[in-house]
């Protein structure tokens, strides 16, 4: 089958960063599903692992950790799916990954994609709305009916824009994002955010230009580090924090005083540690499933760069390297 994979961690301006490949098709068995890879999308962790994991002298690493794809064959353990479902997911970082064009994942991360999207437009989605949902629903328990400010910093990247949906079609919050340039802090709108500040700018002081003031909720998504002096003299007594990036450290002692809880927010827990309530992934995904088709949700798809290939997942890694990525970038079939 046809791959992209990296056998050195190397820069994305190296011409052998990454490379088109052959790889045997994969062998299905246990939960595990065989798909057939129709799209996937971009994610920081693509750009994360391809510098951090190198493969064995001799091997290939294949990155990707987002699917929109056809089941071609199932495992003898296999109770979800069946040859011929669509289905989409964000599969698990310790297994290879889906720049391929067949990929093993176990079933109760997946779940059927939604009937009124296209492979592309659906591949932009699953990973970070794991993410998202998760922070919001497991780790801050944010509920309905739950009211208050959640504050998105980085609003309008991959999890930022999905993040900013489900909290306004499936809360009570309002919902401020951060944004700094004319084109984010038009998406950001777009996607449903009630107020946009600067995070170019000290972020306590641009919200007090709100109508908002503090925040209950602040889901810190990049550059934590770099806000969180700030995001603590923001977030009311009794607040959360959410984090999903890699800050260099994490000094929480400031957020004594008002009694902070601070949350770690990494989708790939529970395959990685295959804790008992695996299957909750597929259960969250087929409700984003049911609130895309019910129009609540809509495709974070901000770029196709078309076809899977070594030429355009380099484009891919350099766009998202540049800080500058809007919503998600996709890639579409291996061509023929």
């Amino acid at each position: 089958m046809k791959a992209v994979g990296y056998q050195k961690s190397l820069p994305v301006t190296d011409p052998n960063v990454l490379e088109d490949i052959t790889l045997d098709k994969p062998q299905v068995s246990g939960k595990d599903l065989l798909v057939k890879v129709e799209a996937i999308s971009m994610n920081p962790v693509d750009t994360k692992v391809r510098m951090r994991a190198e493969p064995e002298e001799g091997e290939y690493k294949v990155l990707g950790w987002d699917v929109a794809g056809v089941v071609e064959e199932v495992g003898e353990e296999v109770q979800l799916f069946k040859k011929g479902d669509k289905v989409w997911y964000a599969g698990a970082i310790e297994r290879s990954g889906a720049n391929a064009e067949y990929h093993l994942v176990d079933e109760r991360v997946v779940s059927r994609m939604p009937e009124s999207l296209g492979y592309a437009d659906a591949a932009a989605l699953p990973l970070t709305s794991i993410t998202a949902w998760e922070m919001l629903f497991d780790r801050f328990k944010i509920n309905a009916d739950t009211q208050g400010t959640l504050l998105v910093i980085g609003g309008a990247g991959g999890v930022g824009s999905i993040m900013i949906q489900l909290a306004k079609k499936l809360t009570q919050l309002k919902v401020v994002a951060t944004a700094s340039r004319p084109d984010t802090i038009a998406w950001v709108k777009q996607m449903g955010a009630d107020a946009v500040i600067n995070h170019r700018k000290p972020l306590s002081e641009e919200l007090q230009k709100t109508e908002f003031k503090s925040a209950d909720y602040v889901a810190s998504l990049t550059q934590t580090d770099q806000h969180l002096a700030e995001i603590e003299k923001l977030l009311a007594a009794q607040g959360h924090i959410g984090v999903i990036d890699d800050p260099e450290t994490l000094d929480i002692k400031p957020f004594k005083m008002k009694s902070i809880s601070i949350h770690w927010e990494l989708m790939f827990t529970r395959h990685l540690f295959q804790t008992p309530d695996l299957i909750e992934q597929h259960k969250l995904l087929a409700k984003v499933a049911e609130a895309v088709d019910q129009g609540l949700i809509v495709t974070t798809k901000q770029r196709d760069l078309g076809t899977i290939n070594a030429e355009n997942l380099v484009k891919a890694h350099t766009l998202q390297e540049s800080g500058t990525a809007i919503g998600k970038t996709v890639l579409t079939g291996f061509g023929d």
